[in-house]
């Protein structure tokens, strides 16, 4: 266990955080990309350091049937437009996630030779990928995805500003042991990309502050907005502090949510509440 991710204070410069809660229609990934696209251009004029966006906000979660139709290699045109925008407005930007052909990508290491995967990656400021996720607990429950993914293995961590940065996809929140990982590597900040339905609406709220409040971390979840033929998008990104308060969130409408964090902030919750320090698994 790394120590230090439980008690050390870090004191830094704040960084504000915005989620784009984009719309999200069904296979419209050129109309749905040019919504990310808009949404850093805004955010970056709102004098965000960081943006992120929802889980597959290009083809649309619940478009099943769309997915390998519509699966990129990892340095596709989808992942390019994205980098090329955080370097363009100097922000660094969370692609929530697309439906990565792993067949097809040469760039980065691959849970598989073959098949598809939900792909997260965070690029900085620079247009530089920092990080890559692929989702590791796949939905079954009314849904394909665990029948057309193959699960990620790897979780890394990166630095913006002066914070530790890890990404988890929706279902994620309900698997707490991987966020203690995060928290053994050092992170601070855990960015959840999602595509999650009514009627959960209780289930999203409670695991996404609890996951701030167990771990001492900021939590934010960015969820999308949208219909599809058989779900609903419930919207409600949120930003929860490391004592699980809500510092920022949206109704299930298309919305730009922004909250300021402190670095220091962490170190201190931990270090006054030692929850972290004293367990004993």
């Amino acid at each position: 266990m790394n120590d230090t991710a439980n008690t050390e204070r870090n004191a830094g410069d704040p960084l504000t955080l915005a989620l784009a809660q984009i719309g999200v229609e069904a296979g419209e990934v050129e109309a749905n990309v040019d919504r990310a696209l808009e949404a850093i251009s805004r955010a970056a004029d709102r004098g965000a350091d960081l943006v992120a966006l929802p889980e597959l906000f290009n083809v649309g979660y619940f478009a099943f049937d769309l997915y390998a139709r519509n699966a990129e290699p990892f340095g596709g045109e989808t992942f390019t437009r994205i980098r090329e925008a955080a370097a363009d407005h100097d922000i660094a930007v969370l692609a929530g996630s697309i439906v990565e052909d792993l067949a097809a990508t040469e760039t980065v290491a691959t849970p598989g030779d073959e098949g598809l995967a939900n792909t997260a990656a965070l690029f900085d400021a620079e247009g530089e990928c920092r990080l890559v996720y692929r989702k590791q607990h796949l939905f079954g429950y009314e849904s394909a995805e665990s029948q057309l993914l193959v699960p990620g293995e790897r979780l890394e961590t990166a630095t913006i500003g002066d914070f530790t940065v890890g990404v988890t996809t929706c279902y994620d929140l309900r698997f707490p042991e991987l966020y203690r990982r995060l928290v053994d590597d050092g992170v601070e900040l855990v960015l959840v990309p999602s595509a999650w339905p009514y009627p959960r609406i209780e289930h999203w709220k409670t695991l996404s502050r609890a996951r701030a409040i167990e771990n001492q971390a900021y939590v934010a979840t960015i969820n999308g907005s949208g219909e599809f033929e058989d779900a609903t998008l419930l919207g409600r990104s949120s930003v929860y502090d490391p004592w699980g308060v809500s510092l920022a969130s949206s109704g299930d409408e298309p919305a730009l949510v922004t909250a300021e964090l402190e670095p220091e902030t962490v170190g201190d919750v931990r270090e006054e509440f030692p929850a972290l320090r004293d367990r004993r698994l």
